[in-house]
């Protein structure tokens, strides 16, 4: 009788901790609310989310505690007596056929704060679609949604069904999503500061103390040397003022309600703690210590100047980090790296060494005043700074350059199948393992034989960006030597009727963990960095669910479609494989070029160009996240 009791009390016990991690059906929000969890990818702020499994042979649903129990396949296995390897689960649950399925896999994701109810496959998921159309049903049968529900679509499979009318259920893309987005965890972390508000345009005259948090109406073109930033404009995930922070390692968020956010405005001007996490932040009024960082060493910078002749990046340069720069020196061993790949270089790339900078900067009319900014002992006076650097730029841009250089460029482009080039900084400090410096500097276009467009006027011009307010401060804030900063510059064919460009990071950013590539792009010439108000740019993290390198093993999840192409996708499902593909065997390789121990993520820029579609590979620097 004793061991009746004991039994009966232990599946009595076991009955109610099944019950509080799944039910077969959700009849209100607070049903949804007791299994919410946080969904497995970050690539949207401000989503809770539910897994669903539904049982194909017994004919059962499953909502299940996302908190609990992270993955399909942590439930099945636990909870369903699967007694397969996650090899095989894959494969036989997120095939394209019923045949071999045991289950249907899903997400059930809710837009907090508002009734949008929206749900999603795993982009890996290659479900047909009547089986898609009858799991929505199901979950729209056992939920409290109704009518809310929507289907997401975030695979290209999915998008191209819909294009064709194939879909019976209601559906949607990533701007359903996005048009709800008011908060953004830009660079996530906590820091004590000030409390301060600025608009952007009093920027210009008003220089941020260290101490302070900042927020603005909008985002800034130079970033403050601050201890946190909140704007009002959401941020495209590979923007400079991402990767920036990133570098400076402060907390960045974007709320588009700060401005009219109560909590906020009651706290200005008082010191409070900022915390920003992937999904929420918190800000309150705090007694904490505000710890300043100093950078009490200098960052040396090599200069070479000996080498006084264009270098032909077709070959590979020793040591020309010293002399042409990083970026430059890095188009070399993307032009080494090409001939073995499926990508194109810009064609005719060629650099100009720091010898023909330093000299022109050693001017009489040019170098006092360089001598004057470095030696002023206000560095906080932004008014006098910034006027001085505008009179180094205009100086730099007034005087000759040497006519052997610009001999030099007309004979090395004489017979080059080209008219435009592209004259792009490639200074000593820039594309480095610890300062990336994106978006300080300037590109400009010559063009062979013009007399506006010259290749001088564009020389002078990147040369001039060297003392721009926004890589000056930079540096500074970094303690980087500002006295032996050098500029060479990378020329190279330029692109005036490029199809699309865009960005990698040879990681995937919202999952940790997990594989992938994240890929941001945009239509022409339209930047993915930094983009005009308004513009949403595509972005998807591209991966293989297993170890194939085919296109039938490879998957693709959209996070959003460009509004500048009526959200449709701007590459094939092959270009995607394809860059997947290049991708990775250009960080492989790049690492053993970098001499590096440890493989880390690169950030690649490339562009789709021409009839053929041809993909091009314009820049590789390392990714400091």
């Amino acid at each position: 009788m004793k061991k009746y009791l004991y039994s009966l009390s232990f599946f009595l016990i076991f009955m109610t901790l099944s019950a509080q991690r799944y039910s077969a059906s959700l009849p209100d929000y607070e049903a949804y609310k007791a299994y919410r969890g946080k969904p497995l990818s970050d690539k949207f702020s401000n989503i809770e989310s539910v897994k669903v499994v539904y049982d194909l042979r017994k004919q059962k649903m499953y909502y299940f505690n996302s908190t609990l129990i992270p993955l399909h396949y942590n439930f099945v296995t636990n909870y369903l007596r699967y007694n397969y390897d996650l090899e095989v689960f894959n494969n036989e649950n997120y095939s394209n056929t019923q045949k071999d399925r045991d289950f249907l896999l899903g997400n059930l994701n809710h837009i907090k704060g508002t009734d949008k109810w929206i749900f999603e496959l795993a982009a890996s998921d290659r479900m047909p679609i009547e089986l898609i159309e009858r799991f929505f049903n199901l979950v729209k049968k056992s939920t409290f949604i109704g009518e809310n529900l929507k289907f997401y679509l975030n695979n290209p499979d999915q998008m191209e069904w819909f294009r064709l009318q194939q879909f019976k259920i209601p559906c949607v893309k990533s701007d359903y999503i996005f048009n709800e987005i008011k908060y953004q965890e830009v660079v996530s972390g906590n820091n004590i500061g000030i409390l301060k508000q600025y608009k952007i345009k009093d920027l210009e005259k008003i220089k941020p103390n260290p101490d302070e948090i900042i927020v603005l109406d909008g985002t800034p073109d130079i970033l403050p040397n601050v201890r946190g930033i909140i704007v009002t404009e959401l941020q495209t995930p590979l923007s400079h003022l991402i990767l920036l922070g990133k570098n400076r390692k402060i907390p960045i968020m974007a709320y588009t309600l700060a401005l009219k956010d109560e909590n906020i405005q009651k706290l200005l001007c008082k010191k409070v703690e900022l915390k920003i996490q992937t999904d929420t932040f918190f800000i309150s009024e705090s007694t904490k210590k505000i710890v300043l960082k100093t950078n009490s060493k200098k960052k040396k910078l090599t200069i070479n100047s000996s080498v006084s002749d264009l270098v032909d990046l077709s070959k590979i340069p020793k040591k020309g980090v010293d002399y042409i720069g990083s970026k430059a020196q890095n188009m070399a061993y993307l032009i080494a790296i090409s001939k073995d790949l499926n990508f194109k270089t810009p064609e005719d790339a060629h650099a100009i060494p720091f010898y023909f900078y330093t000299r022109h900067i050693q001017k009489e009319s040019i170098a006092p005043l360089i001598k004057e900014l470095l030696e002023f002992p206000k560095k906080d006076s932004t008014v006098w700074i910034t006027k001085q650097l505008k009179k180094i730029r205009d100086a730099i841009k007034k005087e000759p350059v040497d006519p052997e250089l610009i001999s030099k460029l007309n004979l090395a482009f004489k017979n080059a199948q080209f008219k435009n080039f592209r004259f792009r900084s490639s200074t000593n400090a820039e594309d480095l393992d610890d300062f990336n410096g994106a978006g300080l500097y300037d590109s400009k276009t010559g063009i062979l034989g013009d007399s506006i467009k010259t290749f001088e006027k564009a020389i002078k011009q990147v040369w001039a960006s060297t003392w721009n307010e926004a890589s000056y401060n930079e540096r500074e804030l970094f303690g980087i030597d500002q006295e032996h900063i050098a500029m060479g510059v990378l020329v190279h064919r330029s692109f005036p009727d490029e199809l699309a460009n865009g960005v990698i990071i040879t990681k995937n950013i919202f999952r940790e963990d997990f594989p992938g590539i994240t890929v941001n792009i945009q239509k022409g010439e339209n930047s993915v960095v930094k983009p005009e108000k308004g513009e949403i740019c595509e972005q998807f993290v591209a991966y293989h669910l297993n170890s194939g390198n085919n296109d039938d093993d490879f998957d693709v999840d959209y996070t959003s479609n460009s509004n500048l192409n009526d959200n449709e996708p701007l590459l094939s499902r092959k270009e995607m494989s394809r860059l997947f593909v290049v991708s990775k065997k250009i960080e492989e390789k790049m690492y053993r070029y970098w001499r590096k121990n440890q493989f880390h993520p690169v950030d690649i820029e490339f562009k789709i160009v021409g009839e053929n579609r041809d993909l091009y590979i314009k820049q590789v620097r390392p990714f400091n996240d």
